[in-house]
């Protein structure tokens, strides 16, 4: 059994086929795992899908499916939604001011990092599931077990 934090840029390959779906759903398929998710990820994803219509890669209807295949799995609880608060604006705010000068560290994504590092402090977290490079080596420099599905 293990406990994993995945990050929008994972998320997003459940419901669309690309490099690293297939090691997704086998995270997703473990016995006795608990996946985590953050409250911004269903915004984030949900505009991930928008921007596959805007590019062409699905229709609009499609992306009213992947929608509804999302909100489906939150409600049957495939994902624990975990709630942003203050104090994970304010562990992001620490990270962009440690990282963000040396390495890659957006806003949405020190959140999200923020948020896998509360679960960790407090026992529920093993491994922090993420497919952007540059946020992956951040996440390790903080002390996090990664695993990139894209490089498995």
């Amino acid at each position: 059994m293990a406990d994993y934090f995945l990050d929008s840029s994972v998320l997003a390959k459940r419901y669309h086929v690309e490099v690293g779906t297939n090691e997704v759903n086998r995270l997703l398929k473990e016995p006795s795992s608990r996946c985590f998710i953050s409250r911004l990820t269903l915004t984030e994803v949900q505009s991930a899908f928008a921007q596959k219509v805007r590019m062409g890669d699905i229709g609009k209807d499609e992306f009213q499916l992947l929608r509804r295949r999302l909100l489906m799995d939150v409600a049957v609880r495939v994902f624990l939604v975990v709630r942003v608060e203050d104090r994970h604006y304010q562990e992001a705010e620490r990270l962009i001011e440690k990282h963000g000068r040396s390495q890659k560290l957006w806003t949405l994504d020190a959140l999200q990092l923020s948020v896998a590092l509360d679960l960790r402090h407090r026992g529920m977290l093993d491994y922090f599931v993420c497919a952007d490079k540059d946020l992956c080596e951040v996440a390790k420099s903080e002390g996090l077990a990664v695993i990139n599905p894209q490089h498995p």
